[in-house]
């Protein structure tokens, strides 16, 4: 039911209206009423009314005067001005600010319900309309993350012109303009492998309060990177985007440090650049500081700082000295288990950096590769994948290459790529039995209403969080944009093979709102189910 305020200085008929007009019979509520605009202004700000009707001629604050304030604050209020004046200019005044009827006095109780009745179905489109919009945005979510992260990786790598970056940026509906930006990148984990039902919500509260604080600032865009991994792009005037980025890092090290349960996190700051196209250069000094999150996992905040008073302590040591946790084999396999590809070279080069002249000593050097070749072997063992798929390569290598200390960054990139390679392989082979049974179950069942993400991950035998990074990454579209195709191409054959009305259309598709049914057909195919039945291929806009 829709709230109406009525403002009248003559007492007569301001009561009249008040008790001749059946409102709720009408589908409206009478939340107030006041005789002149000046009284009426906080009584609406209180009450929030869908509807004003007020008189155009009062002493205070006349009709005009308030309808142009309550339009301002207001925009979706609907205002319907009653005047005894039959003159052009009031009614020109009127439509300025906002008035959706002009109605002359004598008011009818027929031409009252008349506006009301129309006014009502007015809004109640507009409603179902909004309704519609934000459902529709809430099932294409999903998609927005993941066309944002694509558009990011593009950024960072520099694979767009800059006109392109404004270009994609605002299709995305991201506001990027700034004097100056900056990279953070954070990972956030559980210490423990297997968690328990109330550990796993209490990791996804902590990860939750992270991601709304830096969803509440504009000063912040967050994209997703790697599994478990976040971007957040910095933009600030010149002046103040050491303050905003310190501010982020120090929330995320905030809700990271509470005790009530441990986390494996790290956060790698970049240095502020004044261009969007010089974010590159930022990227790779984040990433490179990102690495060494396994070479020092004691630092969670990796800046330049931090990590430079480090590698000064390191080398004003004696060539002769090397400390045991440098060469720990455990940083090896913790890589192996989290790292990415496109972090090999910077990994290597962070994790040599500690001991690189040591490696001038042949024993050291030998103790060094042998370390890393036999923890790849055993990492990629306790994975089930088999010598036959490796060994023959590493030996090949060691035949044709040989290694010596100015290629030692070459064999070990060479076994950590083979590494992460066959374990990606492996994870591609699962993905693809995933995938498989997926879309078994999203093709038996894409319409019926009650698909869902988390039915199709439960049939996978996976996490919904799981399935969804691998469905978008492996299909190039969100799960509910793939049902979404599969629903608006039967659709289509049902409207051109058969008599079947919109709304059973809608219902054969997995549609139980025909009127949502057609507001998404419309928004995907450019055209309403029935212009598309009449022939009416138009291009879409």
């Amino acid at each position: 039911m829709f709230k109406v305020f009525l403002v009248e200085d003559e007492s007569l008929i301001r009561e009249g209206l008040k008790e001749n007009i059946p409102w709720e019979q009408y589908g409206f509520q009478l939340v107030g009423d006041a005789s002149d605009g000046e009284m009426a202004l906080p009584m609406i700000r209180a009450a929030r009314p869908d509807v004003l009707i007020t008189d155009i001629k009062m002493p205070f604050m006349d009709g005009l005067s308030l309808s142009r304030i309550v339009s301002s604050e207001f925009p979706k209020i609907k205002i319907i001005i009653i005047s005894g004046y039959d003159d052009f200019e009031y009614a020109r005044q009127a439509i300025e600010v906002g008035a959706t009827q002009y109605l002359l006095k004598p008011i009818t109780k027929m031409a009252l319900r008349k506006t009301l009745l129309e006014l009502k179905e007015k809004m109640e489109r507009e409603s179902e309309q909004s309704d519609y919009q934000m459902q529709y945005r809430s099932e294409m979510h999903e998609y927005e993350q993941f066309a944002r992260r694509n558009f990011f990786e593009k950024l960072l790598q520099a694979d767009l012109a800059v006109s392109d970056i404004y270009e994609e940026a605002a299709r995305l509906s991201l506001e990027i303009t700034a004097e100056c930006y900056n990279l953070i990148f954070f990972t956030m984990r559980s210490h423990f492998a297997e968690k328990t039902p109330q550990e796993t919500e209490q990791f996804m509260q902590r990860q939750d309060e992270v991601l709304h604080f830096i969803l509440r600032h504009p000063q912040y865009i967050l994209f997703s990177w790697n599994v478990g991994s976040y971007g957040v792009l910095v933009k600030s005037e010149g002046s103040h985007i050491a303050e905003m980025t310190d501010r982020c890092v120090g929330q995320i090290r905030q809700v990271c440090n509470r005790q009530d349960m441990q986390l494996d996190w790290s956060v790698a700051v970049g240095s502020p650049v004044e261009r969007l196209s010089m974010l590159h250069e930022c990227y790779q000094k984040v990433s490179h500081y990102m690495a060494y999150r396994f070479i020092v996992p004691g630092i969670h905040v990796l800046t330049e700082e931090s990590l430079g008073e480090y590698l000064s302590a390191t080398e004003e040591k004696k060539l002769g000295y090397v400390d045991p946790s440098a060469v720990d084999p455990e940083i090896i396999r913790d890589f192996l288990r989290k790292g990415c590809f496109a972090e090999i070279h910077d990994f290597v080069q962070s994790y040599l950096e500690s001991f690189r002249q040591a490696l001038g000593s042949r024993m050291f050097l030998d103790y060094i590769i042998l370390s890393i070749r036999y923890t790849v072997i055993a990492y990629l063992d306790s994975i089930g994948i088999g010598k036959e798929r490796y060994e023959n390569r590493i030996e090949d290598y060691m035949q044709n290459e040989g290694v010596t200390g100015e290629t030692t960054d070459e064999y070990i990139i060479f076994l950590l790529e083979m590494a992460v390679t066959l374990r990606d392989q492996e994870s591609d082979f699962q993905s693809g039995r995933i995938l498989r049974k997926a879309q078994e179950y999203i093709d038996a069942n894409f319409a019926k209403e009650t698909i869902s993400l988390n039915e199709a991950a439960a049939r996978a035998g996976v996490s919904p969080n799981y399935f969804s990074a691998v469905f978008s990454q492996n299909m190039q579209k969100t799960f509910i944009e793939y049902v979404t195709g599969k629903r608006m191409e039967l659709a289509k054959q049902l409207l051109k093979n058969t008599e079947q009305s919109s709304a059973e259309i809608a219902c054969a598709v997995g549609y139980k709102d025909p009127h949502y049914f057609s507001f998404v057909f419309k928004k995907t195919q450019g055209m309403s189910p029935r212009e598309y039945r009449t022939g009416k291929r138009a291009k879409k806009g």
